[in-house]
C-alpha cells in the first residue's frame, strides 16, 4: 500500500472528526460517564483501531499491518501507564469527578499534538541520519533500567502535580483556590485569575511532553513508516478517556506493569540497536561497515510484545499484593468521594457511593498486616480520611434512622485497622 498525501489527509480528518464527536456528545455536557457508556465506547475504539490494521491486510499490505498492530499495542500500554500519572495528578488538584472528562480530553489532545511534532523530528533525523537509531535505542534501554529502579527502590516521582510550569503558573500568574465549574478563568475580587482547572491542564500538558521522549523512540523501533507511527500512536489515544472510567480502580491491581513497560522497552532499544549495528556508518564502528548481525523481524516483535503485556497483566490479576493494593487504595480513593459529594447528588448516588465505601473499607480491613505495612506509606492520612468519611455516614444515617454497621464499627474502633 502507498502512503500519500492523501492517506495522510483522510487519517488526520478521521481522528480530528473522533475527537470533535467525544467533545460534542460525551464531554461539553459535565458528567461522570456509567459504567456500561465506558464500556460500550471503549470497545468501539478498540474496534476502530483493529478495523483500521485489518484495511492493510485486505489491501495485501501484511508488512504494514503488523509494524501497525505492535506499534499501537505498545504505545496503548505506554499510555495506560500514562493513566497511573493522570490519576495522580487530578488526585492532587482536587479536580471534581463530572469535569474530569475535560481534562482527559485535553490531555489526549494534547498528547497527539506533542507526539505528532516529535514523530515529524523523528522522521526527519532517520533521513539526515541514519545512526540515529544508536541513540534511540540507548535511551530506550536507559529509560528500561530507571523505571526498574525505581520500582526496586521504591524511588518514584510521586509529585507529577507539582512541575516546573504549575510553580511559575502559580508564581507569576495570580490564581483561585476555587472552582468555578469547568472554567480555566474566573474573577475574584473584581480580578480575572486562573481557576485550579488551568493548572492540572498545565501540570497535564507538561507530562504529555515527557511521556513523549520514550513513546515514540519505542514505536520507531517498530516501523520507520511515519504514518503508521501517527496512526497507531492516533488510535492508541482514542479511547483512553473511556478507559480511565472503565478500569477506575483497577489500574492499582497492574503492580507489575512498570515491570512489562521496562522489558518492553529494553526489547525495543536492544532491537535498535541491532538494527543500527546492521545499517552501520560510525566510522568507529567496524571502520564505518555495516556489521552482520540479527535483526529482530516485525512479526517477532509483535509477539514478544503481546507475550510481555499478557504475563504483566496475569502476574498483576494474581498478585496477593495487587489484590491488597486495589482493595486499600479504594477504600481511600470511595470513601474521600463520599465526602465531598455535593449536597444536590441525588438520594441514588448518595447511596451508590455508601455501598462503594462500605464494600471497599471491608475489603481493605480483611488486608493482611504485613500488607499494610508494606503498602501504606500514609497511614496517619489513610485512618483519618475513612474515618471522617464514615463519622458523617453514620450521623446522616442516624437521621434518616438507618443502619450503618460498617460505618459504627470504624468510627467504634476509632478509625480503619493500619
Amino acid at each position: 500500500m502507498e502512503i500519500t498525501w492523501v492517506t495522510w489527509t483522510v487519517t488526520i480528518i478521521v481522528i480530528a472528526a473522533l475527537l470533535a464527536f467525544d467533545y460534542i456528545f460525551h464531554v461539553r455536557k459535565a458528567h461522570t460517564p456509567t459504567i456500561r457508556e465506558a464500556a460500550v465506547w471503549s470497545a468501539i475504539y478498540v474496534g476502530l483501531a483493529l478495523v483500521f490494521g485489518l484495511v492493510f491486510f485486505a489491501l495485501g499490505d501484511t508488512a504494514h499491518a503488523v509494524e501497525y498492530y505492535a506499534g499501537y499495542l505498545t504505545e496503548k500500554a505506554l499510555s495506560v501507564d500514562n493513566l497511573f500519572v493522570f490519576l495522580v495528578i487530578m488526585a492532587s488538584f482536587q479536580v471534581p469527578r463530572d469535569y474530569q472528562q475535560k481534562v482527559l480530553l485535553f490531555g489526549i489532545t494534547f498528547a497527539l499534538i506533542t507526539r505528532t511534532v516529535f514523530i515529524l523530528i523523528g522522521a526527519v533525523a532517520i533521513e539526515m541520519w541514519s545512526d540515529v537509531f544508536y541513540l534511540f535505542g540507548l535511551f530506550l534501554i536507559l529509560i528500561a533500567g530507571q523505571q526498574l529502579k525505581g520500582e526496586l527502590t521504591g524511588d518514584k516521582e510521586d509529585d507529577e502535580a507539582d512541575n516546573i510550569m504549575v510553580r511559575m503558573a502559580k508564581k507569576f500568574l495570580p490564581a483561585s483556590d476555587t472552582y468555578d465549574g469547568d472554567k480555566l478563568f474566573t474573577v475574584e475580587n473584581g480580578k480575572k485569575v486562573l481557576t485550579p482547572m488551568f493548572l492540572v491542564m498545565v501540570a497535564i500538558g507538561a507530562t504529555d511532553i515527557l511521556f513523549a521522549f520514550d513513546s515514540i523512540p519505542a514505536i520507531y523501533g517498530l516501523t520507520q513508516e511515519p504514518y503508521i507511527v501517527f496512526a497507531a500512536t492516533a488510535f492508541s489515544l482514542m479511547g483512553l478517556r473511556q478507559l480511565y472510567f472503565l478500569i477506575d480502580g483497577l489500574l492499582d491491581r497492574l503492580v507489575y506493569l512498570a515491570y512489562g513497560l521496562a522489558a518492553v522497552l529494553g526489547f525495543i532499544g536492544i532491537k535498535l540497536i541491532l538494527h543500527a549495528l546492521h545499517e552501520n556508518n560510525l566510522p568507529f564502528i567496524n571502520d564505518g561497515e555495516n556489521v552482520p548481525v540479527a535483526e529482530v523481524p516485525t512479526t517477532t516483535s509483535l509477539l514478544v510484545i503481546v507475550a510481555i503485556l499478557g504475563i504483566t497483566v496475569v502476574a498483576s490479576l494474581l498478585s496477593p499484593k495487587g489484590r491488597a493494593l486495589r482493595a486499600l487504595q479504594n477504600a481511600e480513593r470511595y470513601s474521600h468521594r463520599y465526602t465531598v459529594l455535593p449536597e444536590s447528588a441525588s438520594a441514588e448516588e448518595r447511596s451508590q457511593a455508601e455501598q462503594l465505601m462500605d464494600r471497599w473499607t471491608q475489603e481493605a480491613e480483611g488486608v493482611d498486616q504485613k500488607w499494610r505495612d508494606k503498602l501504606l506509606d500514609h497511614k496517619d492520612k489513610y485512618s483519618r480520611i475513612i474515618r471522617t468519611a464514615h463519622e458523617a455516614r453514620l450521623a446522616a444515617a442516624a437521621q434518616r434512622g438507618d443502619d450503618a454497621a460498617v460505618s459504627r464499627r470504624i468510627v467504634e474502633q476509632d478509625g480503619p485497622s493500619v
